[in-house]
């Protein structure tokens, strides 16, 4: 990698131009990545891609008039002192705040470089438009900042974040509570069955993680292959797969777990005090994001716990 001050003038405008480049094609690929669920933030990113189409025409026509038509090949990647981005733009759904996130970051360390290229810029002309690009990218945040009064006004800022919640409802949520709920619930009958018939901590982890994980998998691959997720809005399947294998696993490994403590009557208690624990999050996470009431939330989720529960310990001590 080459260290910024071995750089020369040549290499400086270059560089510029490949960073004026890349800014206007992440910015261009977040106004897509957008445009579906949030039409007025993707139209702000349309905006500042346009912002940096133009700076890089300007270091274009100065380039050409100082050093022909060759550009040589240098970005970012090859000079020290730039922040590795993680390509968040490649991601979908895109996440409103990580996007403003990343695009305030760019703004600042584009400014930052125009401000040290200045510096070792000695033609008039270089200097005047790294000069002025320096200050445009300090105004660069009040222009995003017009282009979001234009575009997302307080009313329209609040109904995408109500979208964005309901994406992140559909695709994490409603997925990982499924997942919980069926590994905190079906797994009570088998692993208590086996604690009330064998009194061994051992045997009974043993059918308890067997229970856990065959869930999890069978779960995981229910969800993903239930949809693509084209027309309900549930996003990628294999994510979802993965969130309620991962849950449904994790609901049954957490009243498991204690089974590895030898003293089975301690065993049980603790594990009893978790299945407690697990329909009281349960509960939590359906009336905080699926709208159900409360005391209706934690009546239906215990209710059907303790039936399962006392089949388990029914059959188990036959």
């Amino acid at each position: 990698m080459k260290d910024f001050s071995e750089l020369t003038e040549r290499e400086l405008l270059a560089l510029a131009i490949a960073l004026e480049e890349e800014d206007a094609r992440i910015y261009g690929d977040f106004a897509e990545g957008l445009a579906a669920d949030f039409p007025s933030s993707a139209a702000v990113f349309r905006g500042m891609s346009r912002e940096e189409d133009g700076h890089r025409h300007r270091l274009l026509e100065l380039y050409r008039d100082r050093f022909g038509d060759h550009i040589p090949l240098i970005n970012r990647h090859v000079v020290r002192g730039f922040i590795r981005r993680r390509p968040v733009w490649l991601s979908r759904p895109l996440a409103l705040d990580t996007v403003r996130k990343q695009a305030e970051a760019m703004e600042v360390e584009t400014r930052r470089f125009y401000e040290r290229a200045v510096s070792r810029a000695t033609d008039v002309a270089m200097r005047q438009l790294l000069g002025d690009l320096a200050a445009e990218e300090r105004r660069h945040e009040h222009v995003a900042g017009q282009l979001g009064e234009k575009h997302v006004p307080a009313k329209v800022q609040a109904r995408e974040g109500e979208d964005e919640r309901r994406l992140f409802v559909l695709q994490i949520v409603q997925p990982g509570l499924a997942g919980l709920m069926d590994g905190s619930v079906s797994t009570l009958a088998p692993l208590f069955a086996a604690a009330f018939a064998t009194h061994d901590s051992f045997d009974t982890f043993l059918v308890g993680l067997a229970a856990s994980i065959g869930a999890g998998i069978s779960m995981g691959f229910a969800e993903a292959l239930s949809d693509d997720g084209s027309l309900t809005g549930r996003g990628r399947p294999w994510l979802r797969g993965l969130v309620c294998g991962g849950m449904t696993a994790l609901g049954g490994l957490g009243h498991t777990l204690p089974y590895l403590i030898p003293d089975f009557r301690v065993a049980t208690g603790i594990a009893v005090a978790v299945v407690a624990v697990e329909l009281a999050v349960i509960s939590w996470i359906r009336h905080r994001f699926m709208d159900t009431p409360l005391l209706s939330s934690a009546f239906q989720v215990v209710v059907g716990g303790v039936l399962v529960f006392l089949t388990g310990i029914l059959i188990g001590s036959a």
